[in-house]
């Protein structure tokens, strides 16, 4: 019987250790998706990680079309986007914030503002000389962004409506690369997220008039903008829907990355 009651006592004991144990398995999250959106989901992922060891977050661009076409599959957690996604009502948006975007040229280029009809004439190919627009004899050199691009979304519905943009020119399909690219071709012109022009040393043009800032687009004075989403698939869960609320909440990581708060905005993207 003691033998019994030791046997008995010896199992209750680890019985108590395995309850008591801490969880040792990681959490990992997999978000894909806008190169808009990717500073601020990467920095987000950093702080994340670092008040949450348990967790690990993989982030990675690809486009907003990647991310959306991967959430639906399921392949990843998170699809980052810079537009909507109406023909999939099995996923969730999150949006977390508000980012602008500028058409920007080469630092040699010294035309300073485009209307929106010379922008068209541009990036349709009509006009292919600088000096047509106001500028120097210089060829236009167009670089676009890829179809699957939610940056290129939002540049035709914004700015060029029903003109249809040439595929004739240059594609680059990440923020970054078109930054550096239109850095270092003479005459080139593109549009990309204000978290990757500011501070990269390009021009900035104003759209008839109206200079690419977070205030003009808070007061519905610039249009090419567009609401930040996280989309899952179905209502996020867990440490998901932790790691998204902490991003729609950080305001100070959002502004830092040349982000707009949602709540700043006094317009809607239906006003423009």
């Amino acid at each position: 019987m003691k033998r019994n009651a030791a046997l008995a006592a010896l199992l209750l004991g680890f019985s108590a250790v395995a309850t008591s144990a801490p969880a040792f398995a990681d959490t990992t999250i997999t978000a894909a998706g806008s190169t808009a959106l990717l500073p601020l989901v990467k920095d987000a992922a950093a702080a994340y990680q670092q008040a949450h060891p348990d967790v690990k977050i993989s982030v990675s661009g690809g486009g907003s079309g990647t991310g959306i076409n991967q959430v639906v599959a399921k392949a990843i957690d998170i699809g980052d986007s810079d537009i909507l996604a109406p023909t999939h009502p099995e996923l969730h948006d999150s949006r977390v914030a508000v980012i602008g975007f500028a058409i920007v040229t080469h630092p040699g280029v010294t035309v300073k503002s485009l209307s929106k009809t010379q922008l068209q004439g541009i990036f349709s190919g009509k006009t292919t000389n600088w000096k047509e627009v106001g500028g120097p004899d210089q060829k236009i050199v167009v670089i676009n962004r890829p179809r699957s691009s939610g940056t290129r979304a939002v540049f035709t519905k914004t700015v060029m409506g029903s003109t249809p943009i040439s595929e004739s020119g240059l594609t680059e399909d990440a923020t970054g690369t078109v930054v550096s690219v239109v850095k270092q071709t003479p005459g080139a012109i593109s549009y990309a997220a204000f978290s990757g022009t500011r501070g990269a040393g390009l021009n900035e043009l104003a759209v008839d008039g109206v200079a690419p800032t977070d205030d003009n687009i808070i007061a519905g004075k610039y249009p090419v903008w567009s609401y930040e989403h996280m989309f899952t698939n179905g209502a996020p869960t867990g440490e998901v829907s932790r790691f998204i609320a902490f991003v729609q909440s950080n305001s100070e990581l959002v502004r830092k990355d040349g982000f707009i708060l949602i709540r700043d905005m006094k317009v809607k993207e239906t006003d423009r």
